[in-house]
């Protein structure tokens, strides 16, 4: 498809999409919101969606404390292959705090990077997160330099971070919206889910540990023999310090529902209560839909479409992305959240995308989906094309006919001739509009500038003392006058 007909495409889809929308607004039920916190800031977030459920002083910036260590990990995930081997400084292990957390691990030792995760997510290892900033990043300022340019990316704005550990700054802190697009963006990487849902690894031995040290998560909702057990548990992170008070990020999924709850300044025990009880607000108040699975837009745009003269050879060209979520309150239905249509897609969308639709609910984004293109119906035309068209035995595939096999398969929209003239037409219309318009403006401004004559005249009469109908009488008498003298002239 040619970058025009692509435009004219997706103009016909958001004026389609954009009168179908208007026509299917209806009121909502109101937002659930029978929830609460003792934590100073705390935010209840649906993973799949970014949506916020409920929060309290949600970009009022905290100190993190060790859940810090979940953008560690990240960086480390996205940065490093599990098994490359990292070295632990004299600084990695020495420049931590007097009896903060750590694995017992020495200045010479050697671990895998996967070993490193592992002691950093459940041990809350702060000479791991040292040792990790160092290896991928050459020093731990460095490294905060790049853990402030991604939480950037994730769209953070109340985050600065100066170490990797969580340790006491002035200059680190976060805020609960922040950490919950963090946690996020963690939960929703495999490799990082996998290790932090763990609850038992054993490390190898060191020079300190000579038998290995097994290890156990600190996040007491994960194990089954505390009262804090919570089901349906992914994982997560504590943290505490005397200035962050006690801080705690959590990830729990039930009944295709995945959240992450974040307290900040929360106090203990009753930051294990507070987040039991944002979980339990969101998974008995909340549901998450398939998009695709319930959208009835599309097949109506379809249509229009094809009305309009733009014409879809392959209808099932377009598929919209199966796998995009949006959440709901229990009481609402599909049809309460708004469909907003964009094209606006970026880099991060999935590949084929061609068009985004945001649904709002209220005043809130609940998730979106896209319109793509349908990668596999055109693999099985390329091969379809190949089988029925093969080049002449003997002769290489020049690089051009490949392509052009390739274009033909690719083309899932062509716009033929009664489209274009479809489109003449329409201009042709607008300008006759125009000048129609522009007539009937010019006959108004007439009549006004009569009128406004007329009136001008009136205010004369009255100040010279002569009546309306004095005038009119000496007018009609003029004009007697002078048809008589034209008579006169044609008589001669």
């Amino acid at each position: 498809m040619t970058q025009f007909a692509k435009r004219i495409f997706l103009y016909f889809l958001c004026v389609s999409f954009s009168m179908f929308s208007l026509s299917t607004a209806w009121a909502a039920p109101a937002w659930p919101a029978d929830a609460s916190a003792q934590a100073e800031g705390a935010i209840l977030m649906d993973a799949d969606t970014g949506t916020v459920l409920w929060g309290q002083n949600i970009h009022q910036q905290y100190y993190p404390a060790s859940i810090t260590k979940v953008m560690t990990a990240l960086l480390a995930i996205e940065n490093c292959d599990l098994d490359e081997m990292v070295t632990f400084s004299h600084n990695a292990v020495f420049n931590v705090e007097a009896g903060s957390s750590n694995a017992g691990i020495n200045e010479g030792d050697v671990l895998s990077v996967k070993d490193c995760l592992y002691a950093l997510l459940l041990k809350s290892a702060n000479e791991s997160a040292n040792a990790l900033a160092e290896h991928i990043a050459g020093s731990t300022e460095a490294f905060a330099d790049m853990m402030n340019a991604r939480a950037k990316e994730l769209g953070c704005t109340n985050t600065h971070f100066a170490n990797p550990s969580g340790l006491n700054d002035p200059e680190h802190y976060t805020s609960a919206y922040d950490m919950a697009l963090i946690s996020r963006a963690a939960f929703n990487n495999p490799v990082f889910e996998e290790i932090d849902s763990a609850t038992y690894y054993k490390l190898p031995p060191n020079s300190i540990n000579k038998e290995g040290l097994s290890i156990y998560p600190g996040h007491r909702m994960m194990r089954k023999s505390t009262p804090y057990f919570y089901p349906g548990i992914v994982g997560g992170k504590t943290g505490y310090t005397t200035l962050a008070g006690n801080t705690l990020v959590t990830c729990a999924e039930k009944n295709n529902l995945k959240l992450i709850s974040v307290i900040l300044k929360g106090s203990t025990p009753q930051y294990w209560a507070d987040t039991k009880g944002l979980l339990d607000f969101g998974f008995e108040n909340f549901i998450s839909l398939k998009a695709a699975d319930y959208e009835k837009t599309y097949s109506f745009i379809t249509s229009d479409l094809n009305f309009s003269g733009l014409s879809i050879t392959k209808p099932e060209a377009l598929i919209l992305d199966p796998d995009s979520r949006i959440i709901l309150p229990k009481t609402a239905v599909f049809s309460d959240a708004v469909p907003e249509l964009s094209y606006d897609i970026s880099s991060g969308d999935p590949e084929g995308a061609i068009a985004k639709i945001n649904y709002r609910y209220n005043d809130r984004v609940v998730g979106c989906t896209f319109l793509e293109v349908n990668q596999a119906l055109f693999q099985a035309t390329v091969e379809e094309t190949d089988a029925q068209d093969p080049l002449p035995l003997g002769e290489p595939a020049s690089p051009s006919a490949s392509d052009d096999y390739r274009e033909r398969a690719l083309r899932p929209f062509e716009i033929p001739m009664t489209a274009w003239f479809v489109l003449g037409s329409v201009v042709l219309i607008a300008a006759l509009a125009g000048i129609i318009s522009f007539l009937i403006y010019r006959k108004h401004q007439e009549k006004q500038e009569f009128l406004i004559r007329r009136e001008q005249r009136m205010r004369r009469l009255q100040d010279s003392g002569i009546s309306a109908d004095e005038f009119n009488s000496i007018i009609e008498q003029r004009r007697s006058t002078s048809s008589t003298k034209h008579r006169g002239r044609r008589g001669r």
